[in-house]
């Protein structure tokens, strides 16, 4: 399966996420704030990340700005993850350079099927390699 890094503040969410995503099989990196996960990101290169929206310090749309900024990670798929449902918030997710946008609490066939998605659409990309 994938290795999935997950960028979560709160013990409970991490857990959750955690739970779910070793249970369909992906290996997991885990940090608590968004520094920590800027630094996993860059070392480890994660297939896909998990990025929680409302961290300490810098937030979560601005670390994934920088990670599409950084030609070491800008390919690696982004799912933001909020409790801000509205859709201007998914909009401002987009805008920061996520690919894919879910609403806690985290349901697990919504989590499973993003992270189904992207993880082939981020595969074809590489497969295909660049268009001209």
């Amino acid at each position: 399966m994938a290795l999935v890094l997950i960028v979560e503040d709160n013990a409970a969410n991490m857990k959750l996420a955690r739970l779910l995503l070793s249970n369909a099989g992906h290996s997991l990196l885990t940090a608590v704030d968004a520094e920590s996960g800027l630094m996993l990101a860059r070392e480890q290169q994660p297939d896909l990340i998990l990025m929680d929206i409302q961290l300490p310090g810098m937030d979560g749309l601005a670390a994934t700005a920088l990670l599409k900024k950084d030609p070491s990670t800008a390919a690696i798929p982004v799912i933001a993850l909020t409790a801000m449902a509205m859709k201007e918030d998914k909009e401002k997710c987009h805008r920061a350079g996520c690919d894919g946008y879910i609403a806690k609490p985290l349901r697990y066939a919504e989590l499973y099927a993003a992270i189904d998605a992207l993880l082939l659409k981020y595969k074809r990309a590489t497969v295909a390699g660049p268009t001209s």
